[in-house]
């Protein structure tokens, strides 16, 4: 597992197939889902060999075959834990990562080309894959994607910058039903790797036949579905309807066809409502997987999501085992020995997580705020290294994580061919006299409790906006706001549910400020992932503005970089647009020293290894997996062969 992100992926002409295929005859002698039989018994469900595609993709499983039934009890914390829903139900895209992250596979497509220079890519769909209420899953949807979302300014608002190479968007070639070509101008050494990425294949999102009656071009009536929805106009209904935007809308929309294992039916209550207590997701009975007997996947009848409100509930349930997965909000340092003593009560054991994240925590000032004195103050590159050797990274790390790590600014591990000890180990040193040596240069006048005064005459006071459920993320501020205080930063934390830090920080302007996580340390996935070294998209919370620019300079709200982050993006395009690994690795090194020497953020420590708790009776749970949103733990684990013994 140590090289399982380093290892280069997919470049030049390979081509790789789908997986082992199961003879169809097999399928008939397949037992019905005592789940479904009811259905089929009625006729209004066909019996599994015909729902099922004539070539499914076959499932080995992990320890051994299983059977179909039962409920994967499991839980999300407050009112925006879509990410969970990815994770867990919502990773099927056309091409996925491998369960040991060292490279891509065939899921959802059957299989897949790529031609030499990374220009064309040719997916083969599989012949018979039907959507969830039944209807055929063909290239007419993937077209209807392009045409109606895609190359359309009017609904297509997020951009796919990835679907893009040498300044110009792709073109689709429709083969045949099952068969499209994806064509660029230039290399695009990625595109596959950045369609495996959790929730961005938006082409397993679209059934046409659904879709089509909230766009205007498909249906003149468009308009007026919009008013009785109470919505403006037809884009708005469409936007809504697709999901793209908001993962919480996706989820949230229960009469949307997909291809997952499971889906929302409204059983249970309404997905991430705020006043549900219980949501359930049940079997998509045209799942395109089976296991080696010939079982149609997956084995759970349904997930069963309680909806707690904060990370010391989902702790006390698990203890009293009633929660058969997580890691997610409770599998921290400081739970472990709470969760160790309490494992033979609750009916648990532990598997290990590869820790891929680039940072424990990155603090993140807002570089484009909205009030130009604290904007330029910001920007001042000297006031954030001053405010990062204000910081005891070693008593954070002592207090939080029970000594585990070491300290480090957001950067590659130390074994990763890429790694930058510049960019790993500057302004890490605890100097508290040395930073106020500093900020008296930049800001040398106080008010009478000691706190420094900006260009305006105002308190420099910076609110850290944080999502409540990242109980690590308090526990650090905890210590750190008194070590900004004590250089004349009036430091606050205000925390929020995770909903409402979504709408402030990953969708407003206004925040000074913020913590988080994630990003990668190793290879490709810091290739796919360069959060903190390049803003190119919202999970760069310390430049919205400026990642807006990067995929869409003609939005109004995009915010056009000063020369050098301009010149950051621009080599960060270069990358992505070469299929040479030897040409990536020299990009990459250049993002990373440029990375370096802008210094937008400063956090903490490399991960060290963690943990997660998953019950007796699981069966083909993985001992050990990567841990990061990018494969989005656990999904490339195959959750769909999961089941109790």
């Amino acid at each position: 597992m140590n090289g399982f992100s380093r290892r280069a992926f997919l470049a030049g002409s390979t081509a790789f197939a789908g997986a082992a295929l199961i003879a169809p005859q097999v399928f008939a002698e397949t037992p019905e889902s005592a789940f479904l039989k009811a259905q089929v018994e009625a006729g209004t469900l066909p019996p599994v060999a015909d729902r099922l595609p004539a070539n499914p993709l076959v499932i080995t499983p992990w320890e051994q075959v299983g059977q179909q039934g039962g409920q994967w009890d499991h839980a999300l914390v407050g009112g925006g834990s879509a990410s969970m829903l990815v994770r867990y139900q919502g990773y099927d895209p056309l091409i996925r990562f491998t369960a040991d992250w060292s490279g891509i596979e065939a899921n959802v497509a059957e299989s897949y080309a790529v031609n030499e220079d990374a220009t064309v890519y040719t997916i083969t769909l599989r012949k018979g894959h039907k959507w969830s209420d039944g209807q055929p899953f063909t290239t007419a949807d993937v077209q209807f994607w392009y045409d109606a979302y895609f190359t359309d300014a009017e609904t297509n608002q997020a951009g796919n910058v990835w679907w893009s190479a040498g300044g110009k968007p792709a073109t689709i070639e429709v083969v045949d039903e099952q068969t499209f070509k994806v064509v660029f101008t230039a290399p695009n050494g990625f595109f596959l790797q950045q369609m495996a990425w959790a929730d961005q294949d938006q082409l397993v999102r679209c059934p046409k036949h659904y879709l089509e009656q909230f766009h205007i071009r498909y249906n003149p009536d468009a308009d007026k579905l919009a008013k009785a929805a109470g919505l403006e106009s037809w884009i708005a209904l469409f936007q809504q309807e697709i999901g793209y935007l908001d993962t919480n809308v996706y989820f949230q929309n229960t009469k949307r066809p997909a291809l997952t294992a499971w889906t929302f039916t409204g059983e249970g209550g309404s997905p991430l409502g705020q006043d549900t207590q219980t949501t359930i997701a049940v079997r998509n009975p045209y799942y395109h997987k089976v296991d080696t007997a010939g079982t149609q996947l997956p084995y759970f009848d349904r997930i069963v999501y309680q909806m707690v409100a904060d990370p010391e509930v989902l702790l006390l349930k698990t203890l009293q085992g009633e929660i058969d997965m997580m890691d997610q909000y409770i599998a921290t340092p400081t739970n472990k020995p709470v969760l160790f003593d309490g494992q033979d009560a609750g009916g648990y054991g532990f598997y290990t997580l590869k820790e891929t994240a680039a940072n424990v925590m990155a603090f993140q000032l807002n570089l484009n705020h909205v009030n130009p004195t604290r904007r330029e103050l910001f920007n001042t590159l000297e006031f954030r290294q001053a405010l990062s050797i204000a910081v005891d990274r070693q008593a954070l790390i002592d207090a939080v994580f029970v000594g585990q790590g070491a300290p480090a600014q957001a950067s590659m591990r130390a074994d990763d061919p890429l790694y930058n000890e510049q960019l790993a180990k500057q302004f890490t040193e605890f100097d508290a006299a040395k930073a106020n040596q500093m900020l008296d240069g930049l800001l040398p006048n106080k008010d009478g409790e000691g706190y420094r005064l900006d260009a305006d005459g105002q308190r420099v006071s910076i609110i850290f906006e944080l999502d409540q459920t990242r109980t690590t993320f308090l526990d650090m501020f905890e210590l750190a706001i008194p070590m900004l205080q004590a250089v004349g930063i009036d430091a606050q934390m205000r925390t929020m549910d995770r909903s409402l830090w979504e709408q402030r920080v990953r969708r407003g302007r206004e925040y000074d400020a913020t913590a988080h996580q994630f990003g990668a340390n190793s290879g490709i996935a810091a290739m796919l992932d360069p959060r903190f070294y390049v803003p190119i998209n919202n999970n760069c919370f310390y430049a919205q503005g400026w990642a807006l620019y990067f995929t869409q300079p003609d939005n109004p709200d995009a915010i056009e970089p000063p020369a050098e982050v301009k010149a950051q993006q621009e080599l960060y395009r270069q990358l992505v647009a070469t299929a040479e690994p030897a040409k990536q690795q020299e990009l990459m090194a250049q993002v990373l020293q440029n990375a370096a020497n802008l210094f937008f953020t400063f956090g903490v420590s490399l991960p060290a290894d963690g943990y997660g708790i998953v019950k007796n009776g699981m069966v083909n749970v993985l001992k050990e997996m990567p841990n990061s949103f990018g494969w989005p733990t656990p999904g490339p684990a195959r959750p769909e062969q999961f089941f109790k013994a």
